[in-house]
């Protein structure tokens, strides 16, 4: 399916290893961070984004989609579309993160799925596919190499819309 770029999120960020409360999303910490990245969403939202592009991953993409999943209660005319590098990303996951996985996607309004199977550059692929199909980009970026950094990287050379919420904001 064919999304108006001009109305289109690319949701990009760390995964546990790099977020202050890693996998326990009980602490206060990812409270204050879910809080404001539900009003950055909401706002998105208000301005009249109305597609989200998730890669899926673990920690900050996840956490995002969640919390557009429950925005879409109230703002049902939203989509959220899983871009999934590769059948089976999850595989090697906890068995927890992987029900959280499933449950999140079951709940996708669409899915892409770039590989049948997992290659050295997918996940490179998947966020150059989102950055391509978005003209808008929120971030949770701590300023360090990474392939969040990457994915900003393109965005900015594309003269693109982006809100950088830190995460070391939150330790």
């Amino acid at each position: 399916m064919i999304y108006d770029k001009s109305l289109t999120v690319c949701l990009t960020g760390h995964r546990p290893g790099k977020l202050p409360w890693h996998y326990d999303e009980t602490k206060e910490n990812c409270y204050r961070f879910k809080n404001d990245l539900r009003l950055v969403l909401e706002g998105a939202i208000k301005y009249g984004l109305k597609f989200f592009l998730t890669g899926m991953a673990e920690g900050f993409d996840m956490i995002a989609t969640e919390i557009l999943l429950e925005l879409k209660s109230t703002y049902n005319d939203i989509k959220i579309v899983a871009v999934i590098p590769c059948l089976g990303q999850e595989k090697n996951w906890k068995q927890s993160q992987q029900e959280k996985y499933n449950e999140i996607l079951n709940n996708c309004d669409d899915k892409i799925i770039l590989s049948k199977i997992y290659t050295k550059k997918c996940m490179n692929d998947r966020n150059k596919f989102m950055v391509n199909h978005a003209s808008v980009v929120i971030a949770c970026y701590n300023g360090r190499p990474s392939g969040t950094g990457n994915t900003i990287r393109l965005a900015k050379e594309n003269r693109y819309k982006i809100k950088i919420i830190n995460p070391d904001d939150y330790k």
